[in-house]
């Protein structure tokens, strides 16, 4: 690949990919870090671990040899579906919050606030970090509050400050940092006194869902050398925490799949753009509109609809692929949807996708019935059985499954639902 196609094919994807990166480092106050209770000292350790972009075929495509072992020595679901849009930052908040986006605020890597007269982009480092953004309890958060240390190398809401609360010990993101120091830190954590050491640990691995969107989910050679270093570095932190000697429950997740959309099938999101119209947010499988005051639904739907090619146009209220109908007033008034295996973008990345002879590329965001925006769920660990298999489940379960393993009070406003997923668990668990 020359360099010029190189540099095309970077500027194509940087809108696809999660990561903003900025110097990763640990940062902590020893003057206020959260130590553990004697309640919380007795209790188990849960990692929770992200493979974004991680669809739920690819173990058995590819059979990497630590997580199938892992998976066959412990639990699994089908699948893992994801809340709508099925994009990165709403997604891996929900996992983190048992609550759909509509509820808990970040609606897409992008979307417009009211609460904050601003847009929010998963590319603006003050917004990332800024609390007010993130509603919801956060697995963190709630264990923080009850005198349980946590920890997060890289996990969605870990760097803000929600509720005036960060894991006691994080990093501010930093896609440059290798794996193996991510897992190298986790263990070294969980060496820790027992007054310091987390029992709640979030790690995040952006392998899959880098190599996913340059290559698209249908370059099996790229995907599998891929996966096999990711396996490799799960199979250290696997082997590093069996040598713990402790507790430790690891339930490995992600935040959705992957499908292939070919080049030409990108739509230009100039050919909608009225600005004395409306404004609008783009998440590529999910256009956000927001009307001007004094502009009527009915008139934006009247200059819409007749455009359909490709996409449709719905109120908000009637857009499919959500689980009810939305709330939240940031979504906007309508929603503009591509049809299954066509996507929104800006038209000079469409150009550049042509004059770097790209034929396709991987994207996600679509309605969560799409089977390919299906992520995995898969557990081993003292409170998990061994071997067993449940049929797919919302990704919103994870955080009161997690909760009931930590013996932390599940609040009350949560989606999520222990019942759906208990049955992975130990009966004397």
């Amino acid at each position: 690949m020359t360099k010029k196609v190189t540099y095309l094919l970077l500027l194509v994807l940087l809108p696809f990919i999660c990561s903003s990166c900025k110097s990763s480092k640990t940062v902590t106050d020893s003057t206020s870090l959260t130590t553990n209770s004697k309640a919380s000292i007795k209790k188990p350790y849960v990692i929770l671990v992200s493979l974004d972009g991680f669809r739920w075929d690819y173990v058995d495509q590819y059979k990497p040899p630590h997580l199938t072992k892992f998976i066959e020595n412990g639990v699994k679901a089908e699948s893992l579906i994801p809340a709508f849009p099925s994009k990165t930052f709403p997604n891996h908040y929900s996992i983190a919050t048992g609550m759909y986006p509509d509820k808990h605020g970040i609606i897409g890597n992008s979307f417009y606030s009211y609460k904050k007269n601003t847009n929010y982009s998963i590319g603006n480092r003050a917004q990332v970090e800024d609390g007010e953004f993130y509603g919801g309890t956060p697995i963190w958060v709630l264990a923080d509050k009850a005198d349980m240390v946590s920890a997060s190398y890289f996990f969605v809401g870990t760097e803000a400050n929600i509720q005036g609360i960060h894991p006691t010990y994080y990093h501010s993101y930093d896609s440059k940092i290798k794996n193996e120091e991510r897992v190298s830190e986790s263990l070294k954590w969980l060496a820790l006194p027992e007054k310091e050491r987390p029992h709640l640990i979030t790690m995040y691995f952006s392998d899959m869902d880098d190599i996913g969107h340059r290559y698209s989910p249908d370059n099996h050679e790229q995907l599998e050398r891929a996966l096999m270093h990711l396996d490799k570095n799960l199979g250290d932190l696997f082997d590093g925490v069996a040598a713990t000697g402790l507790d430790v429950n690891i339930i490995i997740v992600s935040d959705h799949g992957m499908t292939t959309v070919e080049a030409s099938h990108f739509l230009p999101i100039e050919m909608l753009t009225i600005t004395e119209l409306y404004t609008i947010v783009d998440n590529g499988a999910i256009l956000d509109i927001h009307p001007n005051t004094g502009v009527s639904i009915d008139a934006i739907l009247e200059e819409l609809k007749p455009k359909e090619h490709h996409f449709k146009v719905y109120t908000t209220e009637n857009t499919p692929g959500f689980e009810y109908s939305p709330q939240n007033k940031d979504w906007g008034k309508i929603q503009i949807i591509p049809d299954y295996g066509y996507y929104f973008s800006k038209t000079q990345r469409i150009e550049d996708m042509k004059n770097g002879g790209i034929k396709a590329v991987g994207v996600h965001g679509y309605d969560p019935k799409q089977k390919d925006m299906h992520g995995i769920f898969y557990a081993n660990g003292p409170a998990f059985k061994s071997g067993f298999v449940i049929p797919s489940t919302q990704n919103i379960n994870i955080y009161p499954l997690m909760c009931d393993i930590l013996d932390l009070k599940v609040p009350s406003d949560v989606d999520g639902n222990l019942e759906t997923i208990q049955s992975v668990l130990n009966s004397e668990h």
